[in-house]
């Protein structure tokens, strides 16, 4: 697959998870680093210092792991401009690794940013398989905004850009309902 910037969609979306996940890290919440994925340069503008054509080495699988106050945790970032989160957008051996994670006693999501409502979900690795199983199944390509749970918002509060912890311990209550 070439890198080009297609992949970087969401890149101040992360930016802003990223500068959650420090604050998080500074307080004593959490430990979650961005995952790095890695490719082999093909074409590089010296001139530039930078890489104008990349091959990725191999499939990613999250860009975020860690754990937070004991409990491990993998997470994706993903940004959609329209009402609806395209299952496209998520690949089949990111949510494998997902699901392994989960039988792992780890807690796997997808945190959702839709740009037109300015509003962030914290989405369940169960919901998403479900989704995709239904896509191959001749159903939905998309998970639609009204099927995202308003008690899994994520919000801009306490100073965190991206306060997804709150989210979590909401979704834990949950699954124990």
């Amino acid at each position: 697959m070439a890198w080009n910037t297609r992949g970087l969609r969401g890149s101040l979306f992360e930016e802003l998870i990223d500068m959650t996940n420090q604050l998080y890290r500074q307080k004593g919440l959490a430990l979650i680093q961005k995952v790095p994925t890695p490719i082999t340069p093909i074409a590089v503008d010296n001139k530039a210092h930078t890489i104008t054509h990349a091959y990725f080495e191999k499939k990613s699988t999250v860009d975020f792991i860690g754990a937070a106050q004991g409990l491990p945790i993998c997470f994706d970032a993903k940004e959609t401009r329209r009402l609806s989160l395209p299952l496209r957008n998520i690949h089949d051996h990111q949510v494998e690794f997902m699901q392994d994670f989960t039988r792992q006693k780890g807690m796997a999501f997808l945190l959702v940013h839709f740009q037109e409502k300015n509003e962030m979900f914290l989405l369940p690795c169960e919901t998403i398989a479900a989704a995709k199983k239904n896509e191959k199944n001749g159903g939905r390509k998309s998970i639609p905004y009204k099927d995202f749970n308003s008690r899994l918002l994520v919000q801009n509060k306490n100073g965190f850009p991206v306060h997804y912890l709150t989210a979590i311990n909401e979704y834990i209550k949950i699954r124990g309902e």
